[in-house]
């Protein structure tokens, strides 16, 4: 099935499950960052990265980076869904010697980069943005971060270092859901006004729905503005699509029992 045909809705369920699944079985965490952000995923794997499974390497590609690098698991199972590698290959997340790791792995098929240590996607995704820039190419980077980690200095540099380079192919977008690892965003280090911090460093942002495709998809459709990189501030829910999870910090880091996990796919008819 092509990308296009295949309806981002659906494929959020499913990678919701794949990631429920892996994390349940590996006894991992951070499955409400997961799913959190697998609306945002879902659209970007049907609807906006030109990308080929076949030839993973090919060098007009787009780049997806995911800089909240602890969120591997789902982003594993949209490759999966995708095809650069078996579906099976998804039950050994966290294996001893699967390339699978609990933090994303440039050594999987379709990963661009190995992330985990917070505040270092957006600064690569910024210089591949510029390195296509400066090769004549077409293709976009697409960078996505965690909102707890736009606590980080190097993250800023990158902001400011963007709209100064005019890189118009450079999208960051942030899972702003509000939690990060030791409490709520607004407690730990306030962001707000974030999407203003954003405009004042030069970039176009806009603010949106996260768990809207539909909005999702036309924010990244939408003909880059001349010169200037687009900042999406996505809005979503830890843990969105299971009811116990949501807006929970505490799934910032359990896994679910076996109750739990049969309750979670219930809710998503999985």
């Amino acid at each position: 099935m092509r990308p296009n045909e295949l309806e981002p809705k659906d494929f959020a369920r499913r990678i919701r499950a794949h990631a429920l699944r892996m994390v349940f079985k590996a006894r991992a965490s951070h499955i409400g960052s997961c799913l959190s952000m697998a609306d945002i995923l879902a659209v970007l794997y049907t609807r906006i990265l030109r990308l080929d499974p076949t030839r993973p390497e090919l060098p007009d590609r787009d780049r997806f980076v995911l800089s909240k690098g602890h969120a591997a698991a789902i982003v594993y199972a949209a490759l999966a869904e995708r095809g650069f590698f078996p579906l099976g290959d998804l039950d050994t997340y966290c294996d001893n010697g699967s390339a699978l790791t609990g933090h994303i792995s440039h050594a999987v098929p379709g990963v661009e980069v190995s992330t985990g240590s917070l505040g270092h996607g957006l600064p690569i995704t910024t210089g591949m943005a510029i390195a296509a820039k400066a090769a004549g190419r077409k293709n976009r980077s697409f960078c996505l971060l965690s909102d707890g980690e736009c606590d980080e200095g190097s993250n800023w540099e990158a902001i400011l270092f963007a709209p100064h380079h005019k890189l118009d192919n450079l999208v960051a977008i942030v899972d702003y859901n509000k939690i990060q690892s030791f409490g709520r965003v607004s407690e730990v280090l306030d962001l707000a006004p974030f999407a203003d911090k954003w405009r004042a460093f030069g970039w176009h942002t806009v603010e949106v729905d996260g768990h809207d495709t539909v909005a999702l998809e036309a924010v990244l459709t939408a003909p880059p503005v001349t010169g200037i990189p687009l900042a999406v501030i996505a809005h979503t829910v830890k843990g969105r699509g299971v009811s116990f999870m949501e807006d929970k910090l505490e799934w910032h880091y359990k896994s679910p029992s076996d109750e739990q996990l049969q309750a979670a796919l219930t809710e998503l008819g999985a």
